[in-house]
């Protein structure tokens, strides 16, 4: 695709969680205007505002003309979406395919794409080795059962748990979901009938209710970047983050908050009685709409950032922050 004469970009993003990610993105944007001509303007915003502006452009037609958003927004507008097969084909042919998680959020009929994937974004417990083995635990717990009893733990010992309770797009579905699914509850069943009104969702209630009781106040106010800084400022042990609060700490200037990440670890989240991992990671899309008046440039765009010249320097800047979509 080569872009329109005269072509001019508008792009929303999230606000990076990790400076590195930031950086790196606006490097490979100049690198895209500088090969093409074309000037790029990218806006960042939190998580929390990204997706009512995303659906708002959907609907009146204007604003932003490439969007990188979260989860399954293409699919709550797919006709107001620039089709992109031809890119997401011309990369998974060149780089060994997408994963199949990419499916159901982009490629809903499973043929056309309705966006091009941009990766996952990992997400772990969080917590303090040393206040862990304080708590009585020499290894993270692996069930639900053993997780409760190191959350009372780190209560007593005045090193508290914190998970997200606000409106927090990311940190705060992804443990919540993974909670639901622990005990075999589900939103909706696979003829997507809604089923959230069951026995299995009572009880993931009744063990989020025992496992609110070990948490720092306040949590249920909590946007995304909260819990990054009450593990930072050493109000909490223990909480369910990608690499953010790691890489904040190993990057720090504050020497108190740099000797942290030594004694940061990472676990996967514990398994409930369902018996088997109900992990819910965070998804990145990147959609055009189709109001844009340049969709070739558009299109060269999401191909020129998506390709391994741009797409690993940034990886490595943000420590693997995002994990790619692609094999």
């Amino acid at each position: 695709n080569t872009p329109e004469k005269g072509a001019k970009l508008r792009v929303l993003r999230w606000k990076r969680f990790v400076q590195g990610d930031e950086d790196q993105y606006a490097a490979n944007v100049k690198k895209f205007s500088e090969k093409y001509g074309v000037e790029v303007r990218v806006d960042a915003e939190g998580w929390e505002d990204v997706r009512p502006k995303a659906a708002a452009a959907a609907n009146t037609g204007a604003g932003p003309d490439i969007i990188l958003s979260t989860n399954d927004d293409a699919n709550l507008y797919p006709e107001k979406l620039l089709d992109v097969t031809d890119v997401c084909t011309y990369l998974g042919a060149k780089y060994g395919g997408w994963y199949p998680v990419c499916d159901p959020y982009l490629r809903p009929d499973g043929k056309k794409w309705i966006g091009v994937p941009l990766g996952v974004a990992g997400v772990c417990m969080v917590y303090r080795e040393s206040h862990m083995k304080a708590a009585g635990f020499t290894t993270f717990p692996r069930d639900t059962d053993g997780f409760l009893k190191l959350c009372k733990g780190l209560k007593e010992k005045g090193t508290p748990p914190g998970f997200a309770l606000g409106n927090a797009t990311g940190d705060g579905n992804t443990w919540a979901y993974w909670l639901l699914w622990a005990f075999g509850g589900k939103v909706v069943d696979k003829d997507n009938k809604v089923v959230i009104d069951s026995p299995e969702t009572l009880k993931a209630l009744e063990y989020a209710k025992e496992l609110y009781g070990t948490f720092v106040p306040g949590t249920l106010s909590w946007l995304d970047p909260n819990n990054n800084k009450a593990f930072l400022d050493g109000q909490i042990s223990l909480t369910n983050n990608g690499i953010s609060v790691y890489y904040a700490a190993k990057n720090a200037t504050d020497p108190k908050v740099k000797e942290m990440a030594a004694d940061i670890n990472h676990a996967n989240m514990p398994v409930g009685p369902v018996g088997r991992a109900t992990e819910f990671q965070l998804f990145f899309n990147q959609m055009i709409f189709r109001h844009t008046k340049y969709p070739k440039a558009a299109k060269e765009f999401l191909r020129f950032m998506m390709e391994a010249e741009q797409m690993d320097p940034w990886v490595q800047a943000a420590i693997g922050y995002v994990t790619p979509a692609l094999k």
